[in-house]
């Protein structure tokens, strides 16, 4: 029945906050640090599932959530085929790490971390080089 193999659909979410941006720090394999996001539930929008895990791995709610673009890469993901809808969005407050997330922080351009998961540093350069147009 391989035929009948679909891709999962995820979600990823850049939250602005202040002069940076929020990524966490996976607890759970792929290790890495990461754009906030994860699986959609059945019965749930892309744009519910963004700010559920939003809120799920950052504690904090986003406001002013657009579409930013789709990565459907069948090697994105390590472990199966997804296809991720990416947002972007703000937040204020304290961010904590919670859910899967076993670490959080604020990150510029310039401040990236080196261990980064899945094809999110393609995300964030393409995320960068759309902020400065």
């Amino acid at each position: 029945m391989e035929k009948y193999r679909q891709p999962r659909l995820t979600v990823d979410i850049i939250i602005k906050h202040g002069e940076g941006i929020i990524l966490i720090e996976r607890k759970n394999p792929p290790y890495g640090w990461a754009i906030p996001g994860g699986f959609v539930d059945y019965g749930e929008t892309v744009e519910q599932a963004a700010l559920r895990e939003a809120k799920e791995e950052t504690s904090l709610e986003v406001k002013n959530l657009k579409q930013f673009y789709v990565y459907s890469d069948p090697h994105r993901d390590p472990r199966s085929h997804t296809i991720s809808v990416v947002f972007t969005g703000e937040a204020d407050g304290t961010p904590n790490a919670a859910s899967d997330a076993k670490n959080i922080g604020i990150f510029t351009e310039t401040t990236l971390p080196d261990n980064i998961a899945f094809d999110h540093r393609q995300i964030l350069d393409d995320y960068f080089k759309k902020e400065v147009m």
